[in-house]
């Protein structure tokens, strides 16, 4: 894992301007502690920060291969899991290799195979090739977006990297934020290519974008396609087993310290006790690590959203597959530190609205990088298994909207409530999620026969697969690497995602319950406390000390009147909020002081000019 960086001007020899791109390079220094690296080719220019996992000593970058037609160059993010396949078929096609690592497959992959390589690969991954022999650039990104990639277009070419700080640390890269940019930090939709800030978008998962001398253009190579799903629910249990157990092997390997992050719900458990099983059967005994709370479990209170606490299912797991466990127990102190919150936006780049869970994922992986390198994660089991409360929720099901945010509403009320009345107004978000919701259902393709309950929860399950898992890798991937973690996410496989999506919902759910095949495929690896343990979503601190600290903060910042903040910020509402009793903050307060604090910062760290008319 590591961070990419890049410049393509063709009207210009960029070898003047190396000073630019070390400081380009140099934004991503927590995605690549281990080793940097800069190449610069007449109009190219391209930088790499690594994090080594594999061949420490053979893969550094950025790589090249010299042809008689020029040379072809490379820096890139991710792994390959599949590499050792594509490394005989190349060999076979008298390639010769001069590492060992998955970067030079990629590369020579590429040579043998041009964009076409993309269909190839098996991984995460987000890389870009500057081809001599044609002028051009090929940015190519993974097929679920589980590596971040985002282009800024310049006169004469283009900007490119693994996060936008390493964009806008060049002169010709604008930090502008307008309308639309908080339009869509406000609603949680995450429209496909939309980088919140102005002139940059993000190269869409399954996507090669290319650049050369007559412009820019998008090809598509994967997609989520509808095809008639033809297996009984044996043998639709028996494959996703089969796909887990070759997905879970595949992603254990790793020339550093791996571990497993470990929540006792289902998802990660399952992961956990199959990586365990086959960790064991060589002897090796798997790491886990899980976040708590002090005082959470002993004080917890149930509500709708969370009905247990975590820590004795993580425990049962943790037994049952011994596993070397940890628990990083947080308290409130650490979740609502400025600096925490400053470097949770920094490794974002955007206020993200995701408040003390943010800050808890943050520290999480910063106390497990002391340990290991490479985390494995249960995420996005749930938008693959379906197993969120919206896709049983009759309101989500009806359609109108993201089935997610009937939810949020429901649970954490409006956090656009923080916003001034004339800015709320101006932006219209109601429209902005209709025409999102729109672009989003027409995407799905109707089976044929296919009944309209069931067509209708294939939109939804469409939905959570191209939008809002999006939001969760970006974010898991930001907070990791900004600790020098890499974590791997065995559920977004796009073998799983394909074959699953497509099984009918009565299949998915064939129980009454969520996640029914994922269930029944690892039942045989789970405690049964985890076995029947009902979906509970990623912890949040029921601590009031945590509130008590946002009012402190807020009520700093209400001291500072000329403080940009208050040009998106309604003032009333803070001080009404940051006054209330601490026992009797609402969701929806607490997120509007998450807000306001987040983009206090962010304004303060990123000085972005806001067009705001």
């Amino acid at each position: 894992m590591c961070g990419i960086t890049g410049w393509v001007s063709f009207d210009r020899d960029l070898g003047a301007s190396a000073e630019t791109l070390d400081a380009m390079t140099e934004t991503m220094a927590c995605r690549g502690p281990d080793d940097r690296g800069t190449w610069i080719s007449g109009p190219a220019a391209l930088g790499h920060r690594r994090l080594a996992i594999i061949d420490l000593p053979g893969g550094r970058q950025p790589m090249s291969v010299d042809t008689p037609e020029g040379p072809v160059a490379m820096v890139y993010s991710g792994e390959a899991y599949n590499f050792t396949e594509l490394r005989r078929e190349l060999a076979g096609r008298g390639h010769a290799f001069r590492t060992d690592s998955d970067t030079e497959v990629v590369l020579r992959g590429y040579v043998e195979w041009g964009e076409a390589v993309a269909e190839r690969l098996n991984g995460m991954y987000a890389f870009a090739i500057w081809d001599g022999r044609r002028d051009k650039l090929v940015m190519i990104r993974d097929r679920m977006g589980i590596k971040p990639f985002y282009y800024y277009e310049t006169p004469d070419g283009v900007l490119f990297g693994s996060e936008p700080k390493a964009i806008l640390a060049n002169p010709l890269a604008r930090s502008r934020v307008t309308l639309d940019s908080l339009r869509e930090l406000f609603t949680f939709i995450k429209t496909p290519g939309h980088a919140i800030w102005d002139g940059m978008h993000e190269v869409e998962p399954g996507t090669v974008v290319t650049v050369d001398r007559s412009g820019l253009r998008r090809h598509v190579y994967w997609q989520l396609e509808t095809r008639p799903h033809t297996d009984d629910r044996a043998t639709s249990i028996a494959t996703v087993r089969e796909l887990l157990d070759d997905i879970v092997r595949r992603q254990l390997v790793s020339d550093v310290p791996r571990c497993t992050l470990l929540s006792g719900g289902l998802d990660s458990s399952a992961m956990t006790a199959l990586a365990a099983r086959q960790l064991g059967e060589r002897g090796e005994r798997v790491r886990s690590f899980a976040v708590d709370f002090v005082g959470q479990t002993e004080n917890f209170v149930a509500d709708e959203l969370r009905q247990t606490p975590d820590t004795p299912f993580v425990h049962d797991v943790a037994r049952e597959s011994g596993t070397d466990h940890r628990d990083i127990v947080l308290d409130s102190n650490a979740l609502a530190d400025p600096e925490v919150r400053a470097k949770v936006i920094r490794a974002r780049d955007i206020p993200a609205g995701f408040g003390d869970m943010d800050a808890s994922l943050y520290l999480l992986f910063k106390a497990i990088r002391e340990h290991s390198t490479v985390a494995l994660s249960g995420e996005s089991a749930d938008e693959v298994f379906g197993g969120y409360l919206q896709f049983f929720d009759e309101d989500a099901r009806k359609g109108g909207t993201f089935p997610w945010m009937v939810q949020f509403r429901r649970h954490f009320g409006d956090d656009a409530g923080v916003l001034r009345q004339d800015l709320h107004e101006a932006l219209d978000l109601r429209s902005y999620v209709d025409d999102g919701y729109r672009d989003a259902i027409a995407a799905v393709q109707r089976l044929d026969g296919e009944s309209d309950f069931e067509y209708q929860m294939r939109k939804i399950c469409h939905q959570h697969l191209t939008r809002f898992v999006r939001v969760l890798l970006d974010r898991k991937d930001r907070a990791s690497m900004a600790v020098g973690l890499e974590v791997r996410v065995p559920f977004c496989d796009h073998r799983l995602v394909e074959y699953v999506y497509n099984t009918p919902w009565a299949l998915k759910s064939f129980d009454g319950r969520e996640k029914s095949l994922l269930r029944e495929a690892t039942a045989d690896v789970l405690p049964r406390s985890v076995y029947e343990r009902v979906k509970s979503p990623y912890p949040s601190t029921q601590d009031p000390k945590y509130a008590v600290a946002l009012q402190e903060h807020v009520r700093d910042l209400l001291s500072k009147p000329s403080h940009r903040v208050f040009d998106i910020v309604d003032r009333g509402r803070l001080e009404s909020a940051a006054s209330s009793e601490a026992p009797q903050i609402t969701q929806a307060s607490r997120r509007g002081l998450e807000r306001a604090l987040d983009l206090a910062l962010w304004l303060d760290m990123y000085q972005p000019e806001l067009v705001l008319s």
